[in-house]
């Protein structure tokens, strides 16, 4: 199992209820700072995480994204 975190950038305030709709995404909340949510995956496979990522920036409003893989 892979664990990402991915934090948006998106002036929409109900962004974290949205990323609630996409699959894999097991938690979602909304954050004060430079990023306005983060989203935390668990995928089986690395590649899937470009597939969640690329899900997220197509979400309307979505500025930016970060994301960073737990290492073990």
């Amino acid at each position: 199992m892979v664990r990402a975190i991915i934090l948006v950038k998106s002036p929409k305030k109900l962004i974290a209820a949205r990323l609630r709709k996409v699959v894999f995404i097991t938690e979602s909340f909304p954050t004060s700072g430079q990023f306005d949510a983060v989203a935390i995956i668990d995928v089986e496979q690395l590649i899937q995480i470009k597939e969640v990522t690329d899900k997220i920036q197509k979400i309307s409003g979505v500025e930016r994204t970060e994301t960073m893989v737990e290492v073990q």
